[in-house]
């Protein structure tokens, strides 16, 4: 077998959900045994379907599954989109991702009310949580200002 070719590199699943968690998982983007966990199982997932004859595309479907397994719905990106959605006239757009940082430690007990299923952003709960915490923040801002 022709490791470059065959063998998905443990950086190559490393530097994927770094990807991910930076940018929808900020909270866990510094979680290095999460991360080097993850990586260590999908290559692993790979390579044994890869010896199993699955294809390539097989492959990557079943490292991606373990790669990314409970990081289909966001947080992060739950109230990055209401700030984006409901305040972004109050703040500049640089500001945005910075305040939404700020308001997930301010959100994060309000999630513990729903069950955060990989597709709950397309539930009536996610509706119902979206307007919960729009009035959270639109709170927090009156009382602490921007």
């Amino acid at each position: 077998m022709d490791k470059n070719l065959n063998n998905k590199d443990l950086s190559y699943f490393r530097l994927r959900l770094q990807e991910l968690l930076i940018t929808s998982f900020p909270e866990k983007s510094g979680d290095s045994k999460f991360i080097e966990r993850r990586a260590t199982l999908a290559s692993n997932a790979y390579q044994g379907a890869f010896s199993s004859g699955n294809s390539i595309e097989d492959c990557n479907q079943i490292a991606e599954f373990i790669l990314f397994e409970g990081l289909h719905f966001s947080k992060f990106d739950t109230v990055f989109q209401i700030v984006c959605n409901e305040f972004d006239t109050l703040m500049a757009d640089d500001d945005l991702r910075p305040f939404a940082i700020e308001m997930l430690s301010v959100c994060e007990p309000y999630f513990e009310n729903y069950e955060l299923t990989d597709d709950f952003a397309y539930t009536y709960d996610f509706d119902t949580l979206y307007t919960e915490l729009t009035g959270v923040i639109s709170l927090y801002i009156e009382e602490h200002g921007l």
